[in-house]
């Protein structure tokens, strides 16, 4: 028999003559990758079903224009076009476009703002309504307007068109859509902007004179009169604006132009999401004259960063605990098993077997451990991350062979690895102490 032989001969018989210790070593490997392997899965998969889950709270990118030409025409729709082709490269994007004027009711400034319904709808699927979303001659108002004019579904208010007011109403609602620095500094040079207009506006109002007097509108409530389809609630700025479709928005400014703020709701996060901005804004410098602005939306963007951070560190803590528990579990069987056979190590080496021989045997027992535990406990890790997923996400995840194959691996050399301190011990041991007990 050739030595070769004689090694698989042995191994072989170390395995199955000792099936119970052997069960050991293999069930605790097996509840270490299968642990392992289904928070890794879920660890991958959560950040990309979050993303997709938190965009049904609204944008997380908006867009607005760069230049002062632009901000008085808005987002042509050719440019919203190529915005959109950028932004959705080879991503999942929803956008909606708002223009946004300043209106009166009851003599009382508000801010209406022309949508694409369905496109608006689509985007903010967290908004609560109550009753009907804008059509032609209806209109939609936040709870914070509805309160304060008393009105409910099915009311009619008259909403009046002021040219002098219509300066502030697209800077303003395009601040409120972010929380970043990046969108306070551009509101602030928007609101500088918009006040010197409202300036100039002013005193040309004021200059304005009927019969020798000089006239004011103030408390002129003619206007077009909207039916109240439904009411918004969102306990945001949202509450504050009454929408219409842009086609009633641009009757009753009785003009066409672009959009203010076109928002836009992008399956990327992080760094993916930052790069899609500095794309657009580099745009933006190169032809200042007909190019926008993009910026993130920090309440939404933040909010990903951190719940996805504390789950990552969450699974690196549960991970490094069941690593420390499965060395221990294959080292403590590891460790009956080279007492058992502490008389048969002795008897070995008495008759010319080396050290090296009987630990590379050890050794890869150990491995056939950990492989079948590995191949098992992946399968059932597997399984849990699948119902984990289905449950929580009601998705479900496809099997990831690249973390499939580092698990196997990684349930080896645990078992490699704890089963160096036994085996060293063994290979120490002295034949003649073990001849002399027996």
């Amino acid at each position: 028999m050739t030595n070769r032989k004689m090694f698989f001969t042995m191994l072989w018989g170390a395995v199955f003559r000792r099936r119970s210790r052997a069960m050991m070593a293999v069930i605790a490997s097996l509840v270490g990758a299968a642990t392992l392997f289904c928070l890794a899965s879920v660890c991958v998969a959560v950040p990309q079903q979050m993303n997709e889950e938190m965009r049904a709270y609204g944008a997380n990118l908006i867009v607005t224009p760069a230049s002062a030409t632009g901000k008085s025409q808005g987002i042509d729709t050719a440019t919203v076009r190529n915005v959109t082709a950028l932004i959705g490269a080879g991503r999942s994007v929803k956008s909606a476009a708002y223009r946004y004027e300043s209106v009166r009711i009851n003599s009382a400034p508000y801010t209406i703002a022309g949508v694409d319904v369905k496109a608006v709808r689509a985007l903010n699927r967290h908004w609560n309504v109550t009753g009907d979303w804008p059509g032609s001659g209806n209109v939609m108002v936040g709870r914070d307007v509805a309160d304060a004019l008393g009105v409910k579904v099915g009311s009619r208010v008259t909403i009046g068109y002021r040219a002098a007011d219509a300066s502030a109403s697209a800077s303003s609602s395009a601040s409120a859509k972010s929380d970043s620095d990046e969108s306070t500094e551009t509101a602030e040079s928007s609101a500088q902007g918009t006040q010197s207009t409202q300036t100039t506006q002013g005193e040309q109002t004021t200059q304005a004179t009927e019969n020798g007097r000089v006239s004011s509108d103030i408390m002129d409530n003619n206007g077009t009169e909207f039916r109240i389809a439904g009411i918004v609630d969102t306990g945001g700025n949202e509450d504050s604006i009454i929408y219409a479709t842009t086609a009633d928005v641009a009757k009753l400014a009785g003009s066409k132009r672009g959009a203010d703020v076109v928002e836009y709701s992008v399956n990327a996060m992080g760094d993916e999401l930052n790069d899609i901005v500095n794309n657009i804004n580099r745009s933006a410098d190169k032809n200042p004259n007909s190019a926008v602005k993009a910026q993130t939306v920090t309440r939404i963007t933040s909010s990903d960063t951190r719940i996805i951070a504390m789950l990552q560190t969450l699974f690196w803590i549960v991970s490094l605990v069941v690593l420390v528990l499965t060395l221990v579990g294959v080292g403590t069987t590891i460790s009956s098993i080279v007492s058992q056979r502490r008389n048969e190590i002795g008897l070995r080496k008495a008759l010319g077997a080396d050290s090296r021989a009987i630990g590379v045997e050890f050794y890869v027992e150990s491995g056939i451990y950990g492989l079948i535990g590995g191949l098992l406990g992946t399968a059932i890790g597997y399984v849990l991350a699948r119902v984990l997923c289905a449950t929580v996400f009601g998705r479900a995840i496809g099997f990831d062979w690249l973390l499939g194959t580092g698990s196997l691996l990684l349930s080896v050399a645990i078992a490699v690895i704890a089963s160096i301190p036994p085996v060293r011990r063994a290979t120490r041991i002295d034949p003649a102490i073990v001849l002399r007990e027996e």
